[in-house]
Parts: C-alpha cells; sequence; structure tokens
C-alpha cells in the first residue's frame, strides 16, 4: 500500500490515511491541546505526508517517519504562534484552585479509572504550553532529551529542567489528601 501511495495511488493514500489518522491526531491534540487545532494539525500534517511520501526512503519505518512528520508541523505551528513567553519563576506560582468540593464516600471503582484518566489530562492540559510540550514529547512519546532538545533547539538542561518543573505541577495538581486528613 505504502509503494502505491509513493507511485501516486490516491485510492492507496486514503487507505493510508484511514489506517495512521487516529494515531496523528491524538499526537496532535496531546501537544497543543485545542481539539480544532488539532483537526487542523492532523489535516495539514497529511497535507505534508502526501506531498513528501515520494521522498520516504524506507531508512526507517514508516510510523517513525510519519510520526516524525507530524511532529515537526506541529512544531512549525507552535513556533508562527509565538507562543507567550513567562519567565520560569512566573510559570512555577500556583493558580489558586477554584472547583467543586470532594465528596466522601465508598470509591466506585468502575469509574475511578476513567476520573484518573480525566483528571491526569486536565492537569496536562493546564500545564504552560513549554512544560506540556516537554512533558508530552518525553513522558508521553518516548523521546529522549537529547532528541528533545534538537527539535526544540534547546539545551538537554533545558529540557530536563522544564520536565521536572512540569512533573512538579502535575504532581500538584494530582495530590490528593491522605485519609486522616480527610475525616
Amino acid at each position: 500500500m505504502l509503494a502505491r501511495a509513493q507511485a501516486g495511488d490516491h485510492s492507496a493514500f486514503a487507505q493510508l490515511y484511514s489506517l495512521h489518522k487516529r494515531r496523528i491526531y491524538s499526537l496532535c491534540l496531546r501537544m497543543v491541546g485545542n481539539i480544532a487545532e488539532a483537526e487542523d494539525l492532523t489535516q495539514e500534517a497529511f497535507l505534508q505526508l502526501h506531498r513528501k511520501i515520494a521522498t520516504f526512503r524506507g531508512d526507517s519505518a514508516f510510523s517513525t517517519w510519519r510520526h516524525r512528520l507530524a511532529i515537526n508541523v506541529v512544531l512549525m505551528q507552535l513556533r508562527k504562534k509565538a507562543l507567550n513567553q513567562i519567565s520560569l519563576d512566573e510559570a512555577m506560582d500556583p493558580a489558586p484552585e477554584e472547583g467543586p468540593g470532594r465528596s466522601f464516600g465508598a470509591p466506585d471503582l468502575t469509574l475511578s479509572g476513567t476520573i484518573d484518566r480525566l483528571a491526569l489530562e486536565r492537569a496536562v492540559g493546564d500545564l504552560p504550553a513549554g512544560y506540556r510540550l516537554i512533558f508530552i514529547l518525553h513522558d508521553v512519546e518516548g523521546y529522549e532529551h537529547n532528541e528533545i532538545a534538537s527539535m526544540l533547539e534547546c539545551s538537554i538542561g533545558n529540557s530536563k529542567s522544564q520536565l521536572h518543573k512540569a512533573r512538579l505541577k502535575l504532581r500538584d495538581a494530582l495530590h490528593i489528601r491522605p485519609k486522616q486528613e480527610a475525616q
């Protein structure tokens, strides 16, 4: 199918799109945290893939090449948007939490995993853009700090520092009081 798509077969490319659109969309959504923007970036990634598929040489797995192309599309969009830059000290200041109070009772085990996942997604979405990007690239996508530094044109130390600070913010956001304090 890949060879047919490289030769210009549009139905083969449509099959590739159907097979891989969810993964690319998921990647874009995790990186930008906005559904509409992720949909646009997914389309842009597949437009780039369509334009460049003939250049795929097979030096790496197609999935790796496709994944990298999508990340580049997202990074280029983020650079175009010129993210609001704030100091690291300002980013570490905790924001007041105003949410509904927690009710106590017997845990619903069927919902606890879903609730944990939603809380984690919300906490990751609330991270400052730079922290979120490095957290996703390292802890979700599995890139090493040297790869992230190369992608984002920053130092390895900066990547490590921002990942550490992102994890601290996530721990704070997901902190659950021990039972003794709850009573």
